[in-house]
């Protein structure tokens, strides 16, 4: 029988966004920040309106939509609120549930009350909820899409008809049919000149981007290998329980979409695209191809489609291997780090998270602190926050700043992985990009009560993958 989850806060009951201080090492993330009440980027959130050089008077404030109101979303909106790049504030909320979005409200009114302008005219519930959001704001204003990442490219399609900028949470895509549809968006975005942020925050990390140009500058040699680990105990909403009798199937499964390969891409897509992310960064290029393994163990009633433990070798097109180990089990060994190794020494990309991330070189590969060559940063400032700043910086500034296309590659990738490890088969970028399967094709049409993309059988489990079995889709 599978261990039950770990403590779970309270403040989003059953959401389906369960905000949750990680297994790992307690490093609290963008959810914890806010509901937990660490504090951490938000006790200071209206000093920026008054900082020097801040913007002032009612046409230069920017409005903010924000589109999903789990913990994910929450906490974006958070660090929007909290940005020295004001005076912003939030006027529209959406969400396909009311207690979601009514919860949502009340947290954020009560930390930013100055900057949350969303009356009851201007809170959404539906599945058309994003559409009347948006309606709200004016070009240039910015919309934030934290809804599982199906939703995703249906929504940045409109927010791209009304020449919105976007934030959007990762992943982008789930599969390869909808990674070719946000390749194609990220274009049309381009041309608008549109601002567009991906929630891939280790990216703005300083101490990661100091790395990578010490790595770029030779100092740990040519790269030969790199080595990620996201090893936990259960995350997020996942394992699933059976659905309760009375619970509408598709409210069900975007509640708990962690769990479904439609709605998130599942545990694959969703809790091992930053180690993936960091360590392309580091390299400077994208996988080719995937060779993956995976199973499910102690399953007990649990029913979502999510493996266990994956185990992923990427190869980059000049060879170069990135090794990726994730699990979600209990009572197991834990840990959440990146490593780089080189011809003349090795690199910690991360290794307590998502932040700090404590990055340093070594002049070998035996990571001990005898052999430093750069001990990394004393102080690193909160990347969630930093991506934001970077963000609203070029609104502000009318710098470039479009991130779909990387926020793309990185899901994809991510789904090669996946792929892999339930087909029981090497998958190639090219593979994947012409793969039909598309997990929800009539996404755009989703009605609230209306069928969920997948459904349960007489027994309440749905179609998992079988590797060596289901060789052309996952499931």
């Amino acid at each position: 029988m599978a261990e039950p989850h770990p403590k779970l806060s309270s403040s989003f009951p059953n959401t389906g966004y369960f905000i949750m201080t990680e297994a790992i090492n307690n490093t609290p993330t963008r959810r914890d920040a806010l509901v937990a009440g660490t504090g951490i980027a938000v006790g200071s959130a209206l000093t920026g309106l008054s900082l020097p050089g801040a913007f002032a008077g009612e046409s230069d404030i920017m409005q903010i939509a924000l589109v999903g109101c789990g913990g994910r979303g929450t906490g974006a909106a958070a660090n929007a609120l909290a940005t020295k790049n004001g005076p912003i504030k939030l006027v529209a909320m959406a969400d396909a549930y009311e207690d979601r979005l009514k919860t949502s409200n009340r947290v954020l009114t009560k930390r930013f009350k100055e900057q949350v302008e969303v009356g009851d005219d201007k809170q959404f519930v539906g599945f058309d909820g994003y559409k009347k959001a948006m309606d709200t704001l004016k070009p240039g204003d910015v919309v934030i899409m934290a809804t599982p990442p199906a939703f995703r490219w249906v929504m940045f399609k409109y927010a791209i008809e009304k020449g919105l900028n976007v934030f959007m949470e990762k992943p982008v895509a789930v599969d390869g049919p909808t990674s070719v549809k946000m390749f194609k968006l990220a274009e049309e975005a381009e041309k608008k000149k549109l601002k567009v942020a991906v929630g891939l925050m280790c990216r703005h990390c300083d101490a990661r981007g100091e790395l990578f140009k010490r790595i770029k500058g030779g100092e740990i040699g040519d790269l030969t290998l790199l080595r990620a680990y996201r090893l936990a105990g259960p995350t997020g909403n996942t394992p699933v329980a059976k659905k309760k009798p009375d619970q509408n199937e598709l409210e069900y499964q975007i509640r708990q979409f962690h769990g479904f390969l439609w709605a998130s891409g599942g545990a694959y897509s969703d809790f091992l695209i930053h180690n993936i992310d960091e360590c392309c960064w580091m390299k400077d290029a994208w996988p080719v191809s995937a060779k993956s393994n995976g199973g499910r163990h102690y399953r007990g009633n649990y029913v979502d489609q999510n493996f266990d433990a994956y185990t992923t070798e990427f190869t980059f097109a000049d060879g170069t291997k990135l090794i990726l180990e994730g699990r979600t089990m209990q009572g197991c060994h834990q840990e959440f780090a990146s490593y780089a190794h080189g011809t003349k020494g090795a690199a910690v990309i991360s290794e307590s998270g998502h932040a700090p991330s404590h990055a340093r070189t070594f002049k070998t590969h035996s990571f001990e602190d005898k052999d430093i060559i750069w001990p990394g940063m004393k102080e690193e400032p909160d990347p969630y926050q930093l991506e934001w700043e970077h963000f609203t910086e070029s609104i502000r500034k009318d710098k470039p700043h479009n991130e779909v296309k990387r926020g793309t590659e990185a899901s994809l990738v991510t789904a090669m992985g996946r792929m892999s490890a339930h087909t029981g088969r090497i998958i190639t970028r090219d593979e994947m990009l012409k793969c039909e399967h598309e997990f929800a094709p009539d996404i755009e049409k989703m009605v609230v009560g209306g069928p969920a993309p997948i459904i349960a059988d007489a027994d309440g489990k749905y179609p998992l993958p079988e590797p060596g079995r289901k060789t052309k889709r996952e499931y």
